[in-house]
């Protein structure tokens, strides 16, 4: 397409769960429902739009070592992008990516800074590791660095206990938020296990990813206080592979994985059923390959998630969630169409049959 061309969608525009409309228009890069007067150039893409897919916990810039190289990290953007994922929040990385956002051609980004985790408690070359008392001055710096998010670990395998364990006392995670608040960040946090929830939920956090440890008497308190949850299950599916290769020096940490992925679907569920937000993310950039939103949003409904709510996890609710617009009036015209109704069969969100980003066709 020229830079002047319009671009003419039409069919069924699911601008909304309850908002379906029978076309749209791209103009200057932007969304009308209005038809331009005189438009020339037209080019017509037919079949069901919904609002760029989002997804809310994935990794550019990163690999299972480390930071990679920005060849590297262009390749996992475009991997995204070309399966419908154009707005990501970037839940922890060690690499600069901030030259995507000179690049229409790739997913826009909202990053959480650096990983924030306690010394020896995470993945190598991952995160800052520091102590307790310098909690505050890493998670407010991160919070200038960032897009209005950090990242903390909140729990991670404590190898003197054998199991996973809280990596921080409430006192100074209490800190940490409210001066990440004071700064006008929201904060999230790795939590596999039970341990650290109330804590951080009673401190103040914003969101938890994974949330494995979510238990019938956290439940209520989450709901209460509105606190989202990025399940992740195509990550949550590798647990039984970690827990076989932990199983001689780390028992007790195994058998507590493993039964975490058991009742994932059950605990999902139940999240979702007590009113908790739940959004899409796939980890992708660490040990899992980019791409995976399609099969994130059909593991939530697996778990008893409606197609409907989960769909909306990863387009309307999702991008109300990250302040981010839809398919609305004047919007940037990041969308993709599919040639089946994906409301019917989530399925259909695996093959797009366009891509559009910033209102010229990428895909």
């Amino acid at each position: 397409m020229s830079d002047g061309a319009v671009l003419h969608v039409k069919g069924r525009v699911l601008a909304g769960p309850d908002d379906v409309r029978d076309e749209l228009w791209v103009v200057g890069g932007r969304i009308s429902y209005d038809r331009p007067a005189g438009a020339r150039d037209v080019r017509t893409v037919t079949g069901w739009a919904l609002p760029g897919l989002v997804d809310a916990h994935c990794h550019v810039g990163l690999d299972a070592h480390g930071p990679v190289d920005a060849e590297t990290a262009e390749k996992q953007a475009l991997t995204d992008r070309d399966t419908g994922t154009l707005l990501i929040r970037d839940a922890g990385s060690p690499s600069d990516t901030r030259w995507i956002d000179d690049r229409a051609d790739l997913p826009k980004i909202i990053r959480a800074g650096r990983h924030i985790a306690r010394t020896r408690r995470y993945i190598r070359n991952y995160a800052w590791e520091i102590e307790p008392d310098d909690l505050v001055a890493y998670v407010a710096q991160e919070a200038r660095r960032g897009d209005g998010w950090v990242k903390l670990v909140g729990d991670w395998i404590d190898r003197d206990l054998g199991d996973l364990a809280p990596c921080w006392p409430r006192e100074t995670v209490t800190a940490a938020i409210a001066e990440a608040h004071r700064l006008g960040a929201r904060v999230t946090a790795h939590c596999f296990a039970e341990g650290s929830l109330r804590d951080l939920v009673e401190a103040g956090i914003d969101c938890v990813e994974h949330a494995t440890g979510l238990s019938e008497e956290l439940i209520p308190l989450f709901a209460e206080r509105g606190v989202a949850i990025v399940p992740t299950l195509v990550n949550i599916a590798t647990f039984p592979k970690l827990a076989e290769g932990g199983e001689t020096k780390f028992p007790r940490w195994s058998a507590h994985m493993r039964r975490l992925h058991e009742r994932r679907y059950d605990t999902v569920r139940g999240a979702y059923d007590a009113g908790i937000p739940v959004y899409v993310g796939t980890d992708a950039g660490g040990s899992l390959a980019h791409g995976l939103v399609a099969e994130e949003v059909a593991e939530l409904v697996a778990a008893g998630i409606p197609p409907l709510a989960a769909l909306s996890a990863t387009t309307w609710g999702a991008r109300a969630w990250l302040g981010r617009p839809g398919l609305e009036e004047g919007a940037p015209a990041d969308l993709v169409v599919y040639e089946a109704d994906p409301r019917a069969d989530v399925r259909v969100l695996a093959a797009p049959r366009r891509v559009v980003l910033n209102g010229r066709i990428v895909g």
